[in-house]
Protein backbone atom coordinates (compact mmCIF):
# COMPACT_ATOMS: atom_id res chain seq x y z
CA UNK A 1 0.00 0.00 0.00
CA UNK A 2 1.16 3.45 -0.88
CA UNK A 3 1.37 5.56 2.03
CA UNK A 4 -0.11 9.08 2.06
CA UNK A 5 3.04 10.77 1.20
CA UNK A 6 3.41 8.94 -1.63
CA UNK A 7 -0.39 8.98 -2.82
CA UNK A 8 -0.13 13.16 -2.86
CA UNK A 9 3.54 12.81 -5.09
CA UNK A 10 1.11 10.26 -7.43
CA UNK A 11 -1.10 12.47 -7.85
CA UNK A 12 0.85 15.81 -8.46
CA UNK A 13 2.75 13.78 -11.10
CA UNK A 14 -0.50 13.32 -12.76
CA UNK A 15 -1.74 16.48 -12.37
CA UNK A 16 1.13 18.11 -13.80
CA UNK A 17 0.49 14.96 -16.78
CA UNK A 18 -2.67 16.40 -17.15
CA UNK A 19 -1.87 20.25 -17.13
CA UNK A 20 0.70 19.30 -19.85
CA UNK A 21 -1.36 17.05 -21.63
CA UNK A 22 1.58 14.71 -22.16
CA UNK A 23 -1.01 12.26 -24.11
CA UNK A 24 -1.28 14.92 -26.66
CA UNK A 25 2.52 15.48 -26.72
CA UNK A 26 3.32 11.30 -27.70
CA UNK A 27 1.15 11.89 -30.57
CA UNK A 28 2.64 15.01 -31.85
CA UNK A 29 5.99 13.43 -30.96
CA UNK A 30 5.31 10.51 -32.97
CA UNK A 31 3.65 12.39 -36.10
CA UNK A 32 7.42 13.94 -36.33
CA UNK A 33 9.06 10.81 -37.11
CA UNK A 34 6.40 9.37 -38.66
CA UNK A 35 6.07 12.48 -41.21
CA UNK A 36 10.22 12.40 -41.12
CA UNK A 37 10.47 9.02 -42.40
CA UNK A 38 7.34 8.46 -44.99
CA UNK A 39 6.66 12.04 -46.11
CA UNK A 40 9.70 14.73 -45.96
CA UNK A 41 12.96 12.16 -46.31
CA UNK A 42 11.35 9.38 -48.08
CA UNK A 43 14.78 8.93 -49.99
CA UNK A 44 16.64 8.14 -46.72
CA UNK A 45 17.19 5.35 -44.72
CA UNK A 46 14.99 4.35 -41.86
CA UNK A 47 18.46 4.14 -39.46
CA UNK A 48 19.63 7.53 -40.78
CA UNK A 49 15.86 9.22 -40.33
CA UNK A 50 15.43 7.72 -37.11
CA UNK A 51 19.31 7.84 -35.65
CA UNK A 52 19.48 11.17 -36.78
CA UNK A 53 20.32 13.39 -33.79
CA UNK A 54 19.74 16.79 -35.12
CA UNK A 55 15.90 15.66 -35.64
CA UNK A 56 16.10 14.01 -32.23
CA UNK A 57 16.88 17.53 -31.00
CA UNK A 58 14.08 19.45 -32.99
CA UNK A 59 11.36 16.91 -31.99
CA UNK A 60 12.99 17.45 -28.27
CA UNK A 61 12.68 20.90 -28.15
CA UNK A 62 9.34 20.78 -30.04
CA UNK A 63 7.82 18.82 -27.16
CA UNK A 64 9.50 21.22 -24.32
CA UNK A 65 7.63 23.73 -25.56
CA UNK A 66 4.55 22.49 -26.15
CA UNK A 67 4.61 21.20 -22.66
CA UNK A 68 5.72 24.62 -21.40
CA UNK A 69 2.72 26.21 -23.93
CA UNK A 70 0.37 24.13 -22.44
CA UNK A 71 1.19 25.09 -18.58
CA UNK A 72 1.29 28.53 -19.58
CA UNK A 73 -2.00 28.64 -21.31
CA UNK A 74 -3.15 26.75 -18.42
CA UNK A 75 -2.48 29.49 -15.78
CA UNK A 76 -4.43 31.71 -18.06
CA UNK A 77 -6.93 29.55 -17.96
CA UNK A 78 -7.41 28.38 -14.59
CA UNK A 79 -10.89 30.46 -13.49
CA UNK A 80 -12.40 29.55 -17.03
CA UNK A 81 -11.59 25.92 -16.85
CA UNK A 82 -12.95 25.72 -13.45
CA UNK A 83 -16.37 26.16 -15.15
CA UNK A 84 -15.97 24.49 -18.35
CA UNK A 85 -13.47 21.55 -16.97
CA UNK A 86 -14.24 21.20 -13.42
CA UNK A 87 -12.92 17.58 -12.89
CA UNK A 88 -9.48 18.31 -15.23
CA UNK A 89 -9.13 21.31 -13.25
CA UNK A 90 -9.71 20.52 -9.48
CA UNK A 91 -6.66 17.65 -10.65
CA UNK A 92 -4.61 20.34 -12.17
CA UNK A 93 -4.59 22.60 -9.41
CA UNK A 94 -2.90 19.87 -7.23
CA UNK A 95 0.05 21.77 -8.82
CA UNK A 96 0.38 25.58 -7.42
CA UNK A 97 0.42 28.43 -10.07
CA UNK A 98 4.11 29.20 -8.56
CA UNK A 99 5.21 25.62 -9.77
CA UNK A 100 3.72 25.85 -12.96
CA UNK A 101 4.67 28.72 -13.35
CA UNK A 102 8.65 27.75 -12.79
CA UNK A 103 8.38 24.08 -14.40
CA UNK A 104 7.29 26.98 -17.92
CA UNK A 105 10.69 29.09 -17.16
CA UNK A 106 12.61 25.83 -17.08
CA UNK A 107 11.00 23.91 -19.86
CA UNK A 108 12.20 27.20 -22.33
CA UNK A 109 15.15 27.42 -21.08
CA UNK A 110 15.79 23.69 -21.86
CA UNK A 111 13.74 23.54 -25.68
CA UNK A 112 16.04 26.80 -26.23
CA UNK A 113 19.12 25.51 -25.02
CA UNK A 114 18.74 22.22 -26.90
CA UNK A 115 17.93 24.11 -30.10
CA UNK A 116 21.54 25.39 -29.70
CA UNK A 117 22.74 22.37 -30.70
CA UNK A 118 21.58 22.15 -34.10
CA UNK A 119 22.08 25.46 -35.13
CA UNK A 120 21.40 29.83 -34.66
CA UNK A 121 18.38 29.41 -36.57
CA UNK A 122 17.04 26.79 -34.61
CA UNK A 123 17.42 29.12 -31.32
CA UNK A 124 15.52 32.03 -33.06
CA UNK A 125 12.76 29.71 -34.48
CA UNK A 126 11.97 27.90 -30.93
CA UNK A 127 12.39 31.43 -29.02
CA UNK A 128 9.92 32.90 -31.96
CA UNK A 129 7.66 30.08 -31.22
CA UNK A 130 7.89 30.29 -27.22
CA UNK A 131 6.78 34.21 -28.06
CA UNK A 132 3.66 33.02 -29.97
CA UNK A 133 2.71 30.72 -27.29
CA UNK A 134 2.81 33.38 -24.75
CA UNK A 135 1.14 36.27 -26.93
CA UNK A 136 -1.43 33.48 -27.90
CA UNK A 137 -2.20 32.53 -24.43
CA UNK A 138 -2.15 35.79 -23.22
CA UNK A 139 -3.83 38.17 -25.78
CA UNK A 140 -4.91 37.09 -28.84
CA UNK A 141 -6.95 33.58 -27.44
CA UNK A 142 -9.95 36.88 -26.05
CA UNK A 143 -10.06 37.61 -29.83
CA UNK A 144 -12.43 36.44 -32.28
CA UNK A 145 -11.55 34.23 -35.02
CA UNK A 146 -7.94 35.21 -34.65
CA UNK A 147 -7.37 33.44 -32.01
CA UNK A 148 -8.96 30.33 -33.52
CA UNK A 149 -6.50 30.60 -36.31
CA UNK A 150 -3.16 31.97 -34.19
CA UNK A 151 -3.69 28.65 -32.48
CA UNK A 152 -4.01 26.46 -35.39
CA UNK A 153 -0.76 27.88 -36.37
CA UNK A 154 1.00 27.00 -33.30
CA UNK A 155 -0.33 23.71 -33.73
CA UNK A 156 1.11 22.76 -37.01
CA UNK A 157 4.36 24.61 -35.98
CA UNK A 158 6.05 21.47 -34.80
CA UNK A 159 5.38 19.80 -38.39
CA UNK A 160 7.03 22.97 -39.94
CA UNK A 161 10.11 23.05 -37.61
CA UNK A 162 10.77 19.19 -38.86
CA UNK A 163 9.60 20.34 -42.91
CA UNK A 164 12.29 23.44 -42.73
CA UNK A 165 14.75 21.12 -41.99
CA UNK A 166 14.42 18.11 -44.23
CA UNK A 167 13.71 21.18 -46.95
CA UNK A 168 11.07 19.12 -49.01
CA UNK A 169 9.17 21.47 -50.96
CA UNK A 170 6.65 18.82 -52.64
CA UNK A 171 3.58 20.08 -53.58
CA UNK A 172 1.86 16.79 -51.62
CA UNK A 173 2.88 17.84 -48.48
CA UNK A 174 1.37 21.54 -48.42
CA UNK A 175 -1.77 19.33 -49.42
CA UNK A 176 -1.05 17.45 -46.41
CA UNK A 177 -0.76 20.40 -44.26
CA UNK A 178 -3.71 22.33 -45.02
CA UNK A 179 -5.60 19.57 -44.80
CA UNK A 180 -4.35 19.34 -41.23
CA UNK A 181 -4.41 23.02 -40.76
CA UNK A 182 -8.44 23.42 -41.25
CA UNK A 183 -8.96 20.42 -39.30
CA UNK A 184 -7.42 21.90 -36.45
CA UNK A 185 -8.98 25.19 -36.88
CA UNK A 186 -12.68 23.53 -37.06
CA UNK A 187 -11.61 21.71 -33.98
CA UNK A 188 -10.52 25.49 -32.05
CA UNK A 189 -14.08 26.38 -33.23
CA UNK A 190 -15.66 23.76 -31.94
CA UNK A 191 -13.90 24.31 -28.85
CA UNK A 192 -15.63 27.74 -28.62
CA UNK A 193 -18.86 25.96 -28.55
CA UNK A 194 -17.70 24.05 -26.38
CA UNK A 195 -16.85 26.46 -23.67
CA UNK A 196 -19.58 29.15 -24.24
CA UNK A 197 -20.02 28.92 -20.12
CA UNK A 198 -16.54 29.89 -19.17
CA UNK A 199 -15.64 31.99 -21.77
CA UNK A 200 -18.81 34.23 -21.40
CA UNK A 201 -17.93 34.28 -17.57
CA UNK A 202 -14.38 35.17 -18.10
CA UNK A 203 -15.29 38.05 -20.81
CA UNK A 204 -13.79 36.04 -23.47
CA UNK A 205 -14.88 37.69 -27.24
CA UNK A 206 -15.24 34.49 -28.99
CA UNK A 207 -17.08 34.08 -32.39
CA UNK A 208 -20.31 32.17 -30.66
CA UNK A 209 -20.51 35.05 -28.16
CA UNK A 210 -20.26 37.68 -30.25
CA UNK A 211 -22.52 36.64 -32.75
CA UNK A 212 -24.28 33.71 -31.92
CA UNK A 213 -23.95 30.03 -32.19
CA UNK A 214 -26.00 29.84 -35.49
CA UNK A 215 -22.78 31.67 -37.35
CA UNK A 216 -20.35 30.16 -35.71
CA UNK A 217 -21.61 26.87 -37.13
CA UNK A 218 -21.35 28.11 -40.59
CA UNK A 219 -17.78 28.66 -40.64
CA UNK A 220 -17.34 25.43 -38.92
CA UNK A 221 -19.10 24.25 -41.63
CA UNK A 222 -17.58 25.87 -44.68
CA UNK A 223 -14.31 25.00 -42.86
CA UNK A 224 -15.16 21.23 -43.21
CA UNK A 225 -16.59 21.76 -46.91
CA UNK A 226 -13.22 23.31 -47.49
CA UNK A 227 -11.25 20.16 -45.71
CA UNK A 228 -13.15 17.88 -48.00
CA UNK A 229 -10.78 19.46 -50.80
CA UNK A 230 -7.34 18.54 -50.16
CA UNK A 231 -8.76 15.15 -48.80
CA UNK A 232 -10.22 14.86 -52.46
CA UNK A 233 -6.76 15.80 -53.76
CA UNK A 234 -4.90 13.13 -51.66
CA UNK A 235 -7.25 10.58 -52.57
CA UNK A 236 -7.57 10.80 -56.89
CA UNK A 237 -4.17 13.10 -57.70
CA UNK A 238 -1.64 12.52 -55.28
CA UNK A 239 -0.02 8.72 -54.57
CA UNK A 240 -0.40 8.55 -50.48
CA UNK A 241 -0.13 4.32 -51.21
CA UNK A 242 -2.89 3.06 -48.93
CA UNK A 243 -3.38 6.12 -47.19
CA UNK A 244 -6.24 6.69 -49.46
CA UNK A 245 -8.26 4.76 -47.73
CA UNK A 246 -7.73 6.84 -44.68
CA UNK A 247 -8.63 9.85 -46.74
CA UNK A 248 -11.68 8.22 -48.43
CA UNK A 249 -13.00 7.28 -44.49
CA UNK A 250 -12.12 11.03 -43.58
CA UNK A 251 -14.66 12.34 -46.57
CA UNK A 252 -17.22 9.86 -45.10
CA UNK A 253 -16.73 11.08 -41.36
CA UNK A 254 -16.84 14.68 -42.71
CA UNK A 255 -20.15 14.63 -44.16
CA UNK A 256 -21.70 12.52 -40.99
CA UNK A 257 -19.54 15.57 -38.84
CA UNK A 258 -21.60 18.06 -40.67
CA UNK A 259 -25.03 16.39 -40.60
CA UNK A 260 -24.41 15.76 -36.69
CA UNK A 261 -23.72 19.94 -36.91
CA UNK A 262 -26.47 21.59 -38.09
CA UNK A 263 -28.90 19.07 -35.58
CA UNK A 264 -26.10 20.01 -32.35
CA UNK A 265 -27.41 22.11 -29.55
CA UNK A 266 -25.49 21.33 -26.39
CA UNK A 267 -22.40 21.11 -24.70
CA UNK A 268 -23.09 17.46 -24.74
CA UNK A 269 -23.61 17.62 -28.52
CA UNK A 270 -20.24 19.61 -29.01
CA UNK A 271 -18.21 17.55 -27.02
CA UNK A 272 -19.41 14.87 -29.60
CA UNK A 273 -17.94 16.73 -32.77
CA UNK A 274 -15.05 17.83 -31.13
CA UNK A 275 -14.02 14.30 -30.67
CA UNK A 276 -14.88 13.16 -33.86
CA UNK A 277 -12.21 15.81 -35.07
CA UNK A 278 -9.93 14.39 -32.50
CA UNK A 279 -9.74 11.04 -33.78
CA UNK A 280 -9.64 12.01 -37.41
CA UNK A 281 -6.66 13.96 -36.28
CA UNK A 282 -5.16 10.74 -34.20
CA UNK A 283 -6.27 8.26 -36.42
CA UNK A 284 -4.15 10.55 -39.28
CA UNK A 285 -1.14 10.24 -37.39
CA UNK A 286 -0.95 6.31 -37.46
CA UNK A 287 -2.49 6.37 -41.25
CA UNK A 288 0.89 7.50 -41.96
CA UNK A 289 2.24 4.23 -41.69
CA UNK A 290 -0.41 2.82 -44.49
CA UNK A 291 1.72 5.31 -47.53
CA UNK A 292 4.52 2.71 -48.21
CA UNK A 293 3.38 -0.60 -45.87
CA UNK A 294 6.80 -2.37 -46.52
CA UNK A 295 8.55 0.73 -46.00
CA UNK A 296 9.85 0.21 -42.73
CA UNK A 297 11.17 -3.16 -44.08
CA UNK A 298 12.87 -2.24 -46.95
CA UNK A 299 14.67 0.85 -45.27
CA UNK A 300 15.81 -0.90 -42.29
CA UNK A 301 19.82 -1.22 -44.03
Amino acid sequence: MLSRKNKLLLLKVLSLFSVVRGYNILVIVLAQYLASIYILAPNLSLREVVFDVNLFVIVLASALVIASGYIINNFYDAEKDLINKPRKSMLDRLVSQRFKLTTYFVLNFLAVFAASYVSFRAVLFFSAYIFGIWFYSHKLKRMPFVGNFVSAILAITPFFAVFVYYKNFETVIFVHAIFLFLLILSREMIKDLENISGDLAQNYKTIPILFGSSVSKICIAILILLTLIPSLLLIFKFDVGYMDYYFMACVGFLITFLVLLTKSSSKKHYVWLHNILKLIIVVGVFSILLIDVDLVLNRIV
